[in-house]
């Protein structure tokens, strides 16, 4: 037992040595503790000598609050920055270093692209009251502000509440010359936040003379040119530096509105918006009134170029394209002639029936653009609108927007089936479904049925296809197949995709139906047939350097597809887009809310595709696909089909059909095959051989006769003709 009395043995070494690092952290945080106090106190009490009451407190507490909401705003800032600054990417400088003369196909001269639209003089060699204009007309404090000009704004804004309408803008130079390097005409808030901080970034990164020279040099000036010198040429035939004062005020009220005040097509216009430009140099003091007065009363008057046409939004899309072959062909002539495949009769059609329309029914529809692609089934682009007015909007609707396809995606689902082992003939129900919490309905709200494909397709039910893809497909091979026909656009994968909430560009759209139209061949579409120097020398042909078409479809999908489709404009959706007596294949399209609408059709000549909208996505007003923009396409194509040999739909045997009104009604049981046996529209070559005989008729002399006695009287009317009203 121990001694209770006896000394107890002291602790290790470690023990004691941990009691001594515990003890030494409790004091070591006791002290930092204490000390804290001390310094949190002492900064309490000197700040304390800061504290304000009254009317002082209530401005800091503003103030602070106004460095909260800054910080905030200036995250949001940088947020919305960004992809503003995505645009920058890239050697966005150059135009590219081509200089391109673009021909038809049948080889006149239509337009030119590339370096040779901006053969200018520098800023400083300009003359003086060229560059007056321009500023004194576009901003007057370019010099002053940093790319937003606050000051302009708010002048601007009280000369619009002034005149109760928009008669002045507040875009800077700057904002605008960032809009044309890098953004579109679309009207929305998403690019006029991109365009403010391009201005900013602008300013930042070139000097003023800079920004002027660009602005100068890529405006586009109407009549097909972009810069002002080359409009100096093209509208007065001398150069830039020969302009006078009136010419001067002339070009310079071309940046505004080139479209609207070309003088070559609007003169009136034209010296009404120069008068204007003269005003405001005097106004901001670069000319007296008396300087203005000779240009006032001796106005410009442009060269007379006829009715010269160029088709724009076709060249700057033919342009990228010539581009992208030289660069991919590795050509080494960067001055080159490219032969098109554009066919100007037809372009002329396309805008004319997309004008006519819009300027008709616009209004009553509440939708305010369209664009519209036209392709020959050998893949040619024959004709491309990319927009009402290009001097007011050079953004392509054709290549460049995607819009949803609303049911014209619906062949490309019908066409997976077919290609899967369907028919026209199987038959779905149509009845209510869910896939995935999605349970689309019918237009009419309503139900059928069972049904074959082909009423369903014709009527364009909404149920069949979801069924199908759900049921039968699912949505991979959907996307695949439509990407195989040609569609470049890229395609939701989400299943409703099927009933067209994917977007794709009008080109794209053509591109795709123009497989059927083929019979299931791809890869034809093209917009350059040839490339050669100016000396002649050919450096790229399309039937020679391209691919061969490829089948993506075998033929009896493509004949199935077409049986059910040519029965669309008969008694379907697309009856407006009917073409008298010629048998046609197409599709209507109507996306939500009604913001777009389609007509994508062919026939065994042409392949079309019109899409009708507006650029700020509005709806319209209950506009379908079959209303304006089928009636379009039949405008069109009516003038695109006149003296053509027409070609059968494959899979279809004969290209005529009864003519509207005969035998166009909903058969019971509709057969394709039906056709009449006497083709209502001369083909090309009876067409051909009545003119050249008209011709002859023409270029014959009249026969002389003898002016007997006989032949007088023979010639002299009737005396119960003599008195006789005419009759037209």
């Amino acid at each position: 037992m121990d001694n209770p009395f006896e000394p107890r043995k002291s602790k290790s070494p470690r023990a004691t040595r941990l009691l001594e690092i515990d003890a030494w952290l409790d004091s070591s945080l006791y002290d930092a503790g204490f000390k804290l106090a001390e310094i949190w106190e002492s900064i309490t009490i000197f700040f304390r000598r800061f504290r304000f009451t009254g009317f002082s407190r209530a401005f800091f507490e503003l103030a602070s609050e106004g460095m909260t909401l800054g910080a905030a705003g200036a995250v949001l800032m940088f947020a919305l920055a960004l992809p503003a600054f995505e645009e920058t990417a890239g050697d966005w400088k150059s135009q590219g270093e081509y200089a391109v003369t673009f021909l038809d196909r049948y080889g006149n001269e239509i337009g030119q692209r590339g370096i040779i639209q901006r053969d200018s003089l520098p800023v400083e060699e300009l003359p003086e009251h060229v560059v007056n204009a321009v500023l004194a007309t576009e901003d007057r404090r370019f010099y002053e502000h940093f790319g937003i000009d606050f000051v302009g704004l708010a002048r601007a804004l009280a000369q619009n509440v002034r005149a109760n309408s928009v008669v002045q803008g507040g875009s800077t130079l700057t904002q605008q010359l960032a809009k044309n390097l890098f953004l579109t005409n679309e009207r929305t808030v998403e690019r006029k936040i991109k365009e403010a901080f391009l201005a900013l970034w602008l300013e930042v990164n070139l000097s003023k003379r800079e920004i002027l020279q660009l602005y100068l040099d890529r405006a586009y000036m109407g009549g097909g040119t972009f810069g002002i010198a080359a409009a100096a040429d093209f509208y007065f035939d001398k150069p830039i530096t020969d302009v006078s004062v009136a010419e001067a005020a002339m070009l310079a009220g071309l940046f505004k509105a080139p479209a609207r005040y070309a003088p070559h097509v609007n003169l009136p216009a034209a010296r009404e918006r120069a008068n204007i430009v003269l005003s405001a140099m005097v106004e901001a003091g670069y000319m007296t009134e008396g300087q203005v007065l000779s240009a006032r009363l001796r106005p410009a008057t442009p060269v007379d170029r006829g009715d010269q046409e160029s088709p724009d939004h076709f060249l700057d899309w033919a342009f990228d394209e010539v581009k992208r072959i030289a660069t991919a062909a590795k050509i080494p002539h960067h001055s080159l002639v490219a032969r098109t495949t554009i066919d100007m009769g037809i372009q002329r059609a396309a805008e004319e029936s997309l004008e006519y329309n819009l300027r008709q029914h616009g209004t009553s529809y509440g939708v305010e653009e369209g664009a519209i692609v036209v392709l020959d089934n050998n893949g040619a682009v024959r004709a491309m609108v990319g927009g009402r007015d290009y001097g007011t909007s050079q953004f392509n609707r054709a290549t460049k927007a995607l819009r949803q396809t609303g049911s014209s995606f619906k062949p490309y689902v019908y066409t997976a089936a077919m290609e899967a082992g369907l028919t026209p003939d199987s038959v779905v129900s149509d009845g209510p479904i869910s896939w995935g919490g999605w349970s689309p309905k019918n237009y009419t709200r309503g139900y059928s049925g069972r049904m074959t494909l082909t009423t369903a397709l014709v009527k364009s039910i909404n149920t069949v296809p979801v069924r199908l893809a759900r049921d039968f497909l699912s949505i991979k091979p959907i996307r695949e197949l439509a990407y195989a026909m040609g569609v470049e656009s890229p395609i939701e994968n989400h299943k409703t995709m099927v009933l067209g909430v994917s977007s794709m560009t009008v080109l794209d759209q053509a591109t795709g139906y123009l497989t059927l139209a083929n019979g299931g061949i791809a890869g034809t579409r093209h917009g350059i047939s040839q490339l050669m120097s100016h000396t002649g020398e050919k450096l790229y042909d399309f039937s020679e350097d391209e691919p061969a078409p490829r089948r993506v479809l075998k033929e009896d999908t493509a004949a199935k597809m077409n049986s059910i489709m040519v029965q669309i404009p008969e008694w379907g959706t697309g009856r407006r887009a009917a073409l008298e007596g010629i048998r046609s294949a197409g599709k209507t399209g109507t996306t939500q809310a009604y913001r777009d609408a389609w007509y994508v059709g062919y026939t065994g000549n042409y392949t079309a595709a019109v899409w009708l909208g507006n650029d700020d996505f509005s709806v319209t007003r209950r506009m379908t696909g079959g209303s304006l923009p089928a009636m379009t396409w039949q405008r069109l194509m009516s003038y695109a089909h006149q003296n053509t040999e027409l070609k059968p739909i494959p899979g279809i045997d004969n290209p005529f059909v009864a003519p509207i009104g005969v035998a166009r009604a909903k058969p019971q049981n509709p057969d394709p095959s039906q056709t009449l046996d006497r083709p209502p529209v001369m083909s090309s070559a009876t067409t051909d051989f009545l003119k050249e005989m008209a011709e002859i008729f023409h270029r014959t002399p009249p026969m002389e006769v003898p002016a007997t006695a006989e032949t007088l009287s023979a010639l002299s009317p009737a005396p119960d003709e003599q008195n006789q009203p005419s009759s037209n």
